[in-house]
């Protein structure tokens, strides 16, 4: 007889733990997390809050999680492991009651141009696929495989453009300027100069061309074969300038094969630099910017290409292959269709489409094409993507770790998000999530509050329970802003970002400030902004509102940052000279877009504008040789101080000794990063401290030199706070570490790697640097999405620095989801009334009141309840 035997009946199977409901912690010491222990519900959502640099990601990420992956990686074979880049091992002493992790981090560095909202959702993968299997080839074509519909594969990309859909080249116009000049002076400005430039012209004359008529009465055919041809002629040249000199043979170029060869080949930067402004960038034509072979293209589903589906916005794509997905007999079709559109694959393939694209739809995603490239997405819109696509994974039984789900996000758009973790959470996973988001917070199961400060300050556990008993908790930094009129507002809706009611910590602001002028764009044209007019006040703090898609970024951060950039920078490469911050040390990531003026008709009021600074979210490096100190300059003067003491004087170290860059000072075994890769045989490669400085970075002679009883090692392993205060008597540092502290970065360290900072983080140390700056003029500062990443305490601290750049007289002008620094902005800009061709409109603009009353915009009810109103 069978006796069926339940995993209950073997407890030495199954322990107490994995059956109580709860993760429990215990000795948890990442970073500044101090011995801690807590309980942690699963199949629950459960929100860890605090200040930054509290501690709450330390626990959710560094432990938790950390944690998860560690063991999995452990049921891999060693050999395997070796090919997976695997975390680090958690300082903690046990977790019981652990299931499987997936993490959903903010994104860290600069996404490639290659990578799109297809790639990232792997939908790309399933339309190449539709395709190749049931596309409608060109009869006697044969079937591609579904590499060959990718720009980003050797089968599939443009052989001109290399798959970016973006060409470089040049045109008779980028390569002669001025068509009233002869050849011989110098008619050809992309040819080289002095000598080089005499020979090519003495080689055309021999050649037997007019080198003395103007250029524009020259024939085509002749300016197109000196611009152009690839043949590379050699005559024999008898100098006329010099009668001594000899005949000689020399080799003729066009323009085109020199600025080409120059760019390919030349090892002087000066010469690369100068040829790359003779060259014009914008669509392929060979693939008319789609990245993609003629061949890909000839392949159609629905009468339309690969490129033109991917062009198109996801809610339009999803009519597009509804049709198809409907069939009811696809065997049936399978064996009559010609065209193999309507086969049992496509309908199988454009199911599942319809089905993922449905959640990026309900997300409020349906604006976005699965073509646009992801350096262009908003923090919120990357964030949204990728939970998405775990959405539609059909795990079960896991815990999610998302890093601020609702960052970058306007209040209309956080809603669906709410439903979104619900949804995975009632399908048997644990919703873990780090958040600053007071709505995202009081709807939790659970919260776990970490603090009180940040830093050394920090690393507690204050709270771990129901999310309404952190009001009994008077130590918690979070407590006045999740309960702002002291209930415990949980389930209230979520529709209240704690304006200005009573018992909340309100955003200062300071008397109503009026314009003293106005910045005037008409006809914008560029994404779905459409022959728009905009007007900015001067003078005051402007907030320019909307929900995600609605033209915000393409207006400030594109179109109005570049009309000003190119008024105050307009000769070719004088951006260079620009600061951290300013526009000349961002990318420009129009990828391609209409130039300045094709973009904009009119212009007004730029004349008031002395300086721009665009402060954004991009890392402060792209290694972890570039850190807080160095980045801000501080690090300069710390050097200074330790070459003038009297033992560094003695030895004849400078300041150049003190840098872990430069070979003199820093240990030669790590090259100054102060670790080393560790290969091991069938395992793993790791990192570990380097075994000659121990970390350090530096030799042992430049760590005996001290400066007020601490090395220069040590220096660097101080937090802001503690070094304002060692540094107290240094000036430019102790400016640089008060800004820092003023922007809420009192518990970074000096020496922090930038890979290991926050895109908020980064946001504030640049801000910091321009803070610490003498003015000069009047300076115009654009911020996108300042507040993301920040608790509601450190916006307060944020909010008081953009107010005090006003009050000196400036501008300041901030793309902003956060409704409380709405509320305490000057003027309001709002666009919508939806996503993208839904959008790029101004559907409301004047103070924060008036917009909170307006009917037609979807912020003003977010608007009205931080007011109060």
């Amino acid at each position: 007889m069978h006796t069926e035997q339940h995993a209950s009946d073997l407890p030495f199977l199954v322990p107490d733990h994995a059956t109580d409901g709860f993760v429990r912690v215990r000795g948890a010491r990442e970073n500044n997390l101090r011995n801690v222990d807590v309980d942690v519900p699963r199949d629950a959502i459960v929100a860890f809050t605090g200040v930054s640099g509290s501690g709450k990601s330390s626990l959710a990420f560094g432990t938790i999680y950390a944690e998860a992956q560690r063991r999995y990686f452990e049921s891999v074979a060693p050999y395997a492991r070796r090919l997976i880049q695997q975390g680090h091992n958690p300082k903690v002493e046990m977790i019981t009651g652990l299931p499987p992790a997936v993490a959903l981090q903010q994104r860290r560095g600069t996404p490639s141009s290659r990578s799109t909202v297809g790639t990232v959702t792997t939908l790309s993968n399933s339309l190449r696929m539709l395709f190749s299997r049931a596309g409608t080839y060109p009869a006697g074509t044969a079937q591609l495989d579904s590499d060959a519909f990718s720009p980003n594969t050797a089968a599939g990309a443009c052989p001109v453009c290399h798959g970016l859909g973006i060409a470089h080249t040049v045109s008779e116009s980028s390569l002669v300027p001025d068509t009233s000049l002869s050849i011989a002076d110098g008619a050809i400005a992309a040819w080289p100069g002095a000598w080089q430039g005499k020979n090519l012209r003495d080689i055309l004359s021999h050649l037997g061309y007019d080198v003395h008529t103007p250029w524009r009465k020259l024939p085509k055919k002749d300016r197109d074969w000196i611009l152009f041809t690839e043949e590379q002629p050699v005559v024999e040249v008898t100098p006329k300038r010099d009668r001594v000199a000899k005949p000689y043979k020399g080799r003729f170029w066009s323009a085109k094969s020199y600025v080409l060869h120059t760019l390919a080949d030349s090892k002087s930067d000066t010469m690369r630099q100068r040829v790359l402004r003779f060259m014009e960038t914008g669509p392929c034509e060979r693939c008319s910017g789609s990245g993609l072979t003629p061949d890909a293209l000839a392949v159609t589903f629905a009468g339309r290409s690969i490129a033109e589906l991917n062009a198109v916005p996801m809610a339009e794509l999803a009519e597009i292959i509804r049709p198809t997905s409907k069939l009811k007999d696809a065997g049936t079709a399978s064996r009559a269709a010609a065209s193999g559109e309507t086969n049992e694959v496509a309908v199988a393939i454009t199911r599942d489409l319809l089905l993922r694209i449905t959640v990026l739809l309900e997300l409020g995603l349906g604006y976005l094409a699965l073509g646009r490239a992801t350096p262009t997405l908003s923090p919120g819109e990357m964030q949204r993507l990728r939970i998405a696509t775990q959405l539609r994974s059909g795990l079960f039984g896991v815990v999610y770790v998302l890093d601020e789900p609702s960052a970058g996000l306007h209040p209309a758009d956080a809603e669906p998000l709410q439903a979104v973790l619900e949804a995975l959470k009632s399908s048997g996973n644990s919703v873990f999530v780090v958040e600053h988001n007071m709505d995202v917070v009081r709807r939790a199961d659970w919260l776990v509050d970490v603090g009180p400060r940040a830093g050394e300050g920090g690393g507690e556990i204050l709270y771990s329970g129901p999310v309404a008993g952190l009001a009994k908790v008077e130590s918690s930094v979070t407590r006045p802003f999740l309960f702002p009129d002291g209930n415990d507002g949980t389930h209230d809706g979520g529709t209240r970002r704690g304006g200005a009611a009573p018992g909340k910590p309100a955003v200062s602001k300071p008397a109503v400030r009026e314009a003293d002028g106005w910045l005037g764009l008409k006809g914008i044209s560029r994404h779905n902004l459409r022959d728009l007019d905009a007007e900015f006040p001067l003078g005051i703090l402007t907030a320019v509102t909307g929900v995600s898609g609605s033209g915000k970024s393409t207006l400030v951060s594109q179109v109005l940052a570049e009309v000003v950039g190119a008024r105050l920078h307009p000769e070719p490469g004088a951006e260079a000279a620009a600061g951290p911050g300013d526009l000349g040390s961002e990318n420009n990531e129009s990828n391609g877009q209409l130039n300045v003026a094709e973009a904009v008709g009119e212009t007004s009021g730029m004349d008031r504008i002395d300086r721009l600074v665009r402060v954004d979210q991009k890392p402060i490096g792209r290694t972890p040789r570039s850190n807080l100190a160095t980045y801000t300059g501080l690090f300069d003067a710390v050097r200074k101080e330790f070459a003038a003491t009297e033992e560094a004087r003695a030895r004849g170290f400078g300041a150049g000794r003190f840098s872990f860059n430069v070979a003199g000072g820093r240990c030669e075994t790590c090259l100054g990063e102060g670790f080393v890769a560790v290969e091991l045989l069938f395992l793993p490669g790791s990192y570990g401290p380097c075994p000659e400085c121990q970390g350090s970075r530096y030799n042992p002679e430049t760590l005996e030199v001290t400066y007020n009883g601490k090395n220069v090692a040590e220096v660097l392993a101080m937090t802001v706070d503690a070094a304002a205060e060692f540094l107290g008597d240094v000036p430019a540092a102790a400016r640089s570490l008060q800004t820092l502290r003023d922007v809420g970065l009192g518990y970074l360290r000096l020496g922090q790697p930038a890979t290991e900072l926050s895109g908020g983080e980064a946001q504030r140390i640049k801000l910091a640097t321009e803070l610490q700056r003498a003015r000069r003029g009047h300076t115009l500062y654009l911020l996108d999405e300042p507040t993301t990443g920040l608790h509601p305490a450190d916006v307060q601290l944020l909010m008081a620095q953009l107010h005090g750049l006003v009050d000196a007289g400036n501008t300041v002008i901030v793309v902003e989801h956060e409704m409380d620094v709405v509320a305490a902005a000057d003027w309001v800009i709002d666009l919508g009334p939806a996503g993208g061709d839904a959008g790029g409109e101004i559907v409301a603009s004047g103070t924060p009141a008036a917009v909170a009353r307006s009917k037609q915009s979807r912020t003003a009810p977010y608007l009205a309840t931080a007011l109060g109103v």
